[in-house]
């Protein structure tokens, strides 16, 4: 649990350079995941948070003729911020130019990814190994627009080479407004636990907000992320996925000090179908595809779940998920 003065000081706005957000409870930008659909839903419980669109390759969109549509943001989006990666500094101005003529409050610029078609290119976290360039693309981005421009990281590239203290450091110099901070190495992945050990020590050098990031899954993760390390807010990943519900959860008992009640098996599955059918009207087909991974995350902690999260995994159509999904609430009636 939070001391008491540690829960008064989470009440108050969290200041990203020009910008104040009310809530320090933060979505995470996920690959593959949180579009136009999915955020939406995160917003209905969270309306205060700063949420953040999938991450978006500069060079991709200086070589389009259109924004790619991961940049598209609807109108009742705020707060929201567009997060970029690349390694040329003059590609990621010219995309942050262009994310803040889209509506993005602050730029972010992706400095954690692990995955290798990222890292081989010099973007994601193979920047912590660059760290002349990536002060480069700080410097550059935060010239190139007046939104606040944040960082987002890992604590290293592997055991042997942790260096978030002076990496974190070069990045506040260059302009950077917040760091936010995933407690992992690119070596470790997804895998082992979060170093939040090490998100307090940048914590304790910086004059900008810190946001703790991993191993986020529940209100009594974050509480104990947030008592441990001391930083300025959390941000959850993976503990939404099939989940969108969690970061108003913890927000709300920053707030208030007491626990929302969380959703039913029914309520889930009502929100799956949702999700479902908001996919299937942006996306069409696509959408249809990119559903099966997000149904079988709604399906867990209720009798026959295994069983459907097989069959929704494996759907066509919209017709199909909408007939197992109906199924499934009409059997949750009867218990």
């Amino acid at each position: 649990m939070l001391s008491k003065g540690r829960q008064q000081q989470l009440l108050n706005p969290l200041k990203i350079g020009s910008l104040e957000v009310k809530s320090r409870v933060l979505q995470s930008p996920l690959s593959g995941v949180t579009d136009l659909v999915f955020r939406r839903l995160v917003r209905r419980y969270a309306p205060q948070s700063m949420i953040y669109t999938e991450m978006v390759s500069a060079t991709e969109i200086h070589h389009l003729k259109q924004l790619p549509r991961l940049m598209e943001i609807a109108s009742d989006e705020q707060p929201i911020s567009i997060q970029l990666f690349d390694c040329r500094p003059d590609f990621m101005a010219e995309a942050a130019q262009k994310a803040v003529s889209e509506g993005a409050q602050t730029i972010d610029i992706n400095m954690g990814c692990p995955v290798n078609k990222i890292t081989k290119k010099g973007g994601g976290s193979s920047l912590l190994r660059q760290p002349d360039i990536a002060q480069a693309i700080v410097k550059e981005v935060v010239k190139s627009v007046e939104v606040p421009v944040t960082v987002k990281t890992r604590i290293g590239w592997n055991e042997q080479e942790i260096n978030i203290l002076e990496f974190a450091k070069k990045m506040e110099d260059s302009g950077a407004a917040m760091m936010t901070i995933h407690g992992r190495t690119r070596a470790q992945g997804y895998n082992g636990k979060a170093q939040w050990e090490w998100i307090s020590k940048v914590k304790q050098i910086l004059s900008i907000p810190v946001i703790a990031n991993g191993d986020i899954f529940s209100v009594e993760s974050a509480l104990q992320c947030l008592e441990t390390t001391g930083a300025d807010g959390v941000m959850c990943s993976r503990g939404t996925l099939g989940y969108p519900f969690l970061v108003g959860e913890i927000d709300h008992f920053l707030r208030t000090g007491t626990r929302k009640k969380p959703p039913t098996p029914r309520q889930r599955l009502e929100c799956a179908k949702e999700h479902l059918n908001n996919l299937w009207e942006y996306k069409g087909q696509r959408g249809i595809y990119q559903s099966r991974k997000h149904l079988a995350w709604y399906c867990k902690e209720f009798p026959g779940a295994s069983e459907l999260r097989d069959r929704l995994s494996r759907i066509e159509n919209i017709d199909q998920g909408n007939q197992l999904l109906d199924e499934a609430l009409e059997f949750c009636k009867k218990t």
